[in-house]
């Protein structure tokens, strides 16, 4: 097996390369030697498909490395004690309060929280639910509030996996996870000139048109138009069009997704016209 640095003398064992950063680091070095057999310049590569290529190829190793990070993390990655002390006072617990909830002393939540001891991975569960969070939040060691209590649609959340695509949809802040990562509520841009849209009227519904290209490597992964009470989603693919029907009655927001440049949003009145964003 490959060594991913020289032997230590002063280690008893040899340190060996995980088998998935093996694999990640041997793409690599083999997507190096493609560009230099080829003889391809880094000056005038977006002109040419390599960048198709290697996009693929990247997100292959992404993919790769995220799964050979989430095994690292999870053997790394643990409930902390300042987490549990943190969580415990912003609820006004005691130690024996939070212990007699998951049936240990208070003594033992005390070691937890001076860094003297872990709770036992079975315990982690009734700890999340005893503190008002899940158990993702409990091992990021932050807590998600969702202040979208009345669930309006019009305060949607959309979050996308780099890695996969995968786009969800939430009614308000919540924890999200895919592919081994915890994905970030995106943040909403008023569209410029590279991402801007046309609304036509086509019989009882809006043929959306969104200038920008479909290429592998930058494209539109979705449209959805949200209002009060509905949402209306379009799931876009590379080499397609960035064209879609929807119907946009009443007043609400229209929302798409570039791969490069992140979300972007536009209010639509109640006549079917985008509107500047509020």
């Amino acid at each position: 097996m490959n060594r991913i640095f020289p032997k230590d003398p002063n280690m008893k064992q040899p340190q060996e390369m995980h088998p998935g950063a093996a694999s990640v680091i041997g793409c690599f070095f083999g997507m190096m030697r493609v560009r230099t057999a080829l003889g391809i310049d880094y000056a005038d590569v977006t002109e040419r498909l390599i960048p198709v290529y290697e996009a693929q190829v990247v997100r292959t190793i992404i993919s790769w490395y995220a799964l050979f990070r989430k095994e690292v993390e999870s053997m790394n990655t643990y409930v902390t004690g300042t987490t549990i002390k943190q969580l415990r006072e912003a609820r006004n617990m005691t130690q024996s309060e939070l212990g007699a909830r998951i049936g240990v002393s208070s003594k033992t939540v005390s070691k937890w929280e001076t860094a003297k001891g872990l709770p036992d991975i079975g315990l982690l569960q009734p700890l999340a639910q005893a503190l008002g969070l899940s158990v993702i939040e409990l091992m990021n060691g932050e807590h998600i509030i969702n202040r979208n209590v009345s669930a309006n649609m019009l305060r949607s959340q959309f979050y996308v996996c780099p890695i996969c695509g995968n786009a969800v949809h939430a009614l308000g802040n919540a924890v999200v996870s895919c592919c081994g990562i915890t994905l970030p509520a995106l943040e909403a841009e008023e569209p410029e000139d590279a991402h801007t849209i046309t609304i036509e009227n086509v019989e009882d519904e809006h043929f959306i048109t969104v200038r920008h290209p479909m290429t592998k490597a930058h494209y539109i992964s979705f449209v959805a138009f949200v209002t009060s009470d509905r949402i209306q989603m379009v799931k876009l693919y590379p080499e397609g069009n960035a064209q879609t029907r929807i119907q946009l009655r009443g007043m609400g927001y229209l929302y798409y997704y570039c791969n490069r440049h992140g979300l972007f949003r536009r209010k639509i009145s109640k006549t079917g016209e985008d509107s500047p964003l509020l």
